[in-house]
């Protein structure tokens, strides 16, 4: 038996797309104790999803902070290399005026460049730092030697052997200097506390 015209219009009508091009909606129903399900799970779907999100956030942070450290300290443990050869080159000019003409002209050259040298240490931030006159600083000061002395209050650091440096606000070579001590004390028993502090630093 064929089927009615109006019955044909009824089906093309049902699964004929809408003019945008996509179908009806199908709608269903579900109890109302399914639906509550549905939507916990999926709050505890998203809570998890945040979190991941986070965690992942935190981890990225995390390792691009580790990164930066590692990175700080190898071109710390660069610089303190370079350090040393500028100190002889220091140590070597303050002789120069006894040298001859000859020597003096060759001088003021190496002058220029060691100047040149700590400029570019001081755009990266490394800069010398004096020591004489202050108190011994375990954090910045590593005793070579204890001095007896009245002439200076107990724990005065006397002179360096060796500058101190430092990059922004950390210590990246410590000052060897000699410390003041009351002619009173153990020479022996207060130098080996001094080091002991600049060795717990």
């Amino acid at each position: 038996m064929a089927e009615s015209p109006k019955e044909e219009n009824s089906q093309s009508e049902q699964t004929k797309p809408k003019e945008n091009g996509t179908t009806k909606p199908l709608m269903v129903s579900i109890p109302q104790a399914d639906f509550q399900k549905l939507e916990k799970d999926a709050e505890e779907y998203k809570d998890k999803y945040l979190r991941l999100l986070a965690d992942m956030d935190n981890s990225r942070k995390r390792m691009q902070k580790e990164r930066l450290e590692l990175l700080q300290h190898s071109m710390q443990n660069i610089i303190v290399e370079f350090l040393l050869p500028i100190d002889q080159m220091e140590n070597a000019l303050k002789f120069a005026d006894q040298m001859s003409a000859d020597i003096k002209h060759w001088a003021v050259g190496f002058q220029m460049i060691l100047n040149q040298l700590k400029d570019v240490l001081s755009n990266h931030g490394v800069i010398a730092y004096s020591s004489v006159g202050e108190a011994f600083d375990p954090h910045r000061h590593e005793a070579i030697e204890v001095i007896a002395t009245k002439d200076h209050p107990p724990g005065t650091v006397l002179s360096e052997s060796l500058k101190g440096y430092k990059m922004g606000d950390k210590i990246i070579r410590p000052a060897r200097v000699r410390v003041a001590q009351s002619p009173d004390e153990d020479t022996e028993e207060s130098k080996d506390e001094l080091k002991n502090e600049s060795k717990d630093k």
